[in-house]
């Protein structure tokens, strides 16, 4: 039986004026800050914290997010471009960002940032999980509305034509993972509102790693591969990459379930 497939074509930008661009792919990236940021706030109030802290958390969590994804990009997908071409590390707006070096980002961010806070570090993880989930939600939309990230060819009915790249119907391998860090962002949510306290710090982060980085192991054997090289091992470096987070993961499951409140 043959299958209609849906065909996505909207212009990455939302509206023009001069010069001056907004794009859905920008939209989405800052809002996913925004609203975390504000999550973050109720979050902080919910256990009598100090908000106020909160706006330089959000300066260093998005300074590194950015700086991150941005060079784990060009180390780990593009490095031989990049090599030849150093001054384009720095068009961000060009688009080339990473999801793991964006993670090892505000891992680090909040490292420098955890110095400033009597808080514990894992503390300060714990309670970027949800942010985080959401920003990760909102990023894979704006990477659907710029027909980037694609998935294989596929004839099923979820194949979606993007006809600003080919005529060919692919897994929307962009809606896949924001709908499985929709999920993620659920169950965390969930497990703040009825674990809290129950579990050691990094408890939440561990599920953040093991969930989010097991689902993108997952969808990439149904994309393109992203990098300009092939490892020829039958996992490319999505996979490779997302190992160590669902071990790390993992490690701080159990670390915060041993180490639990008595």
């Amino acid at each position: 039986m043959d299958v209609t497939h849906f065909v996505w074509n909207p212009s990455p930008i939302l509206f023009e004026l001069g010069p001056l661009q907004l794009r859905w792919y920008g939209l989405l990236f800052v809002s996913g800050f925004l609203l975390g940021y504000y999550i973050m706030q109720w979050m902080y109030r919910r256990e009598g914290k100090d908000v106020k802290q909160l706006d330089r958390l959000l300066y260093y969590m998005f300074t590194g997010a950015v700086i991150g994804a941005r060079l784990g990009h060009v180390i780990f997908y593009e490095p031989e471009y990049y090599s030849q071409h150093l001054i384009e590390v720095l068009y961000i707006w060009k688009g080339g960002l990473s999801s793991h070096g964006g993670a090892i980002g505000m891992l680090l961010a909040c490292m420098l940032f955890q110095k400033h806070s009597k808080e514990p570090y894992l503390y300060f993880t714990d309670r970027l999980t949800l942010p985080v989930a959401l920003g990760a939600t909102t990023i894979r939309l704006g990477n659907f509305f710029n027909s980037e990230i694609l998935g294989v060819k596929t004839d099923s009915v979820f194949g979606i034509i993007f006809s600003r790249v080919d005529n060919l119907p692919r897994h929307p391998a962009q809606l896949y993972e924001s709908a499985a860090y929709l999920f993620t962002l659920i169950l965390l949510y969930y497990l703040y509102k009825t674990k809290a306290g129950k579990w050691a710090n990094g408890y939440l982060t561990g599920i953040l790693f093991l969930s989010i980085f097991s689902w993108r192991f997952l969808i990439e054997f149904i994309k393109q591969e992203q990098a300009d090289y092939n490892l020829g091992i039958g996992l490319n470096v999505g996979h490779l990459l997302s190992i160590p987070f669902i071990i790390l993961g993992i490690v701080l499951i159990i670390r915060s379930i041993k180490n639990k409140p008595a």
